[in-house]
């Protein structure tokens, strides 16, 4: 249907990198409405729990889509859940890494996906599954 047929296979992965720029945090405060000083106002940040400004949550997590629709799967799956657990801050100026790995294939053309997001020293700031549906292919 979408032109490409795609094979999928347990251990299959894709991943993207961003640097998170002051932009995207105020775009992504912006088109939310999550203004939390703890993203948006450095003076503030100083006396909160990480001494500094630190990125969304969601905003980091969001780089699993990109992966998921842009590279692995691809175009055409359906998101159907992610579950993400945060384990250490994303700092405005850090280099992520999204990562999803297939790690069951499901009838119905449902895959469960291992996500993870690292930092640019490779430390785990979020990890988690995800379960999607493949895009359809070709007969």
């Amino acid at each position: 249907m979408w032109g490409i047929e795609m094979k999928y296979e347990i251990g299959q992965s894709a991943s993207f990198s961003k640097t998170i720029a002051e932009c995207d945090v105020y775009g992504f405060a912006g088109i939310t409405g999550d203004f939390n000083p703890l993203h948006v106002n450095a003076e503030q940040a100083k006396n909160m729990p990480f001494g500094r400004r630190i990125v969304h949550g969601m905003l980091t997590v969001s780089f699993l889509s990109t992966v998921i629709a842009g590279k692995m799967p691809g175009p055409g799956t359906i998101y159907m859940k992610q579950e993400a657990r945060f384990l250490k801050p994303v700092y405005l100026g850090d280099t992520i890494t999204a990562k999803v790995e297939i790690t069951e294939l499901m009838e119905k053309g449902k895959a469960e996906l291992r996500t993870v997001v690292t930092n640019q020293d490779g430390i785990m700031v979020v990890d988690g599954t995800a379960l999607v549906k493949l895009p359809l292919t070709e007969d």
